[in-house]
């Protein structure tokens, strides 16, 4: 579109892989938008850093700092060579009232994030790592699935499973290959089938049983 060539010509602005854009606490007046590469959204949780997403080109962050003018509430590093649109409040603020699309398009985005949060929260109320990565796997057949010939289809890396449980990609992996030795799933390079929904979810439920009373 016109449009999106005439802001990338005006705000864009290219990035190299390892660039810190921000810090968690930071205060910014500045957001940004993806137009290539990819940004990682990390927080340190104690002394562990842990990577709270991934965003690919097309998605927005940073938006918060200007909504509400507080510190950054997460750090912001670009993963990979990169082109982002920098945007400050005031132009932030034409963006919207002048486009009505752009404004409903990021509503909806943050609705998206609230619930994202909300299940990230729930998964880390969850004290067993084996029900963190099945719970998640079962909620995403729910939300994201697509039935093929083979059993539901999740588009999903290990890495970005990783970070929606917020367990190390080592710990991942080898739960995944206890249920995969189980026969319920088939992992691809960037997808996960499920070869029976209804089976993943009684596994889940036996192990919440687990979970609650012990090996027993």
């Amino acid at each position: 579109m016109g449009t999106d060539n005439l802001l990338i010509q005006k705000f864009g602005k290219t990035v190299p892989a390892g660039t810190v854009l921000f810090k968690d606490g930071e205060s910014g007046n500045q957001m940004y938008v993806i137009h290539s590469g990819k940004v990682k959204i990390t927080k340190k949780v104690g002394k562990i850093e842990k990577t709270l997403a991934i965003l690919p080109a097309g998605e927005f962050f940073g938006e918060m700092a200007i909504l509400n003018n507080e510190p950054r509430t997460a750090s912001a590093v670009v993963e990979e060579d990169s082109k982002l649109l920098v945007i400050d409040p005031k132009t932030f603020e034409a963006m919207i009232k002048g486009n009505s699309e752009i404004a409903l398009r990021m509503i909806k985005k943050l609705a998206q994030r609230l619930k994202q949060a909300d299940e990230q929260i729930e998964n880390l109320m969850i004290k067993d790592n084996n029900t963190k990565v099945v719970s998640t796997l079962a909620k995403l057949a729910d939300n994201e699935g697509e039935n093929t010939d083979k059993g539901v289809k999740v588009k999903i890396t290990v890495s970005d499973l990783s970070t929606k449980t917020g367990l190390e990609q080592e710990k991942v992996t080898e739960i995944l290959n206890k249920i995969i030795k189980a026969g319920l799933i088939s992992v691809g390079g960037d997808s996960i089938i499920i070869a029976d929904v209804i089976k993943l979810r009684k596994f889940l439920d036996f192990l919440a049983l687990k979970e609650q009373f012990g090996e027993g």
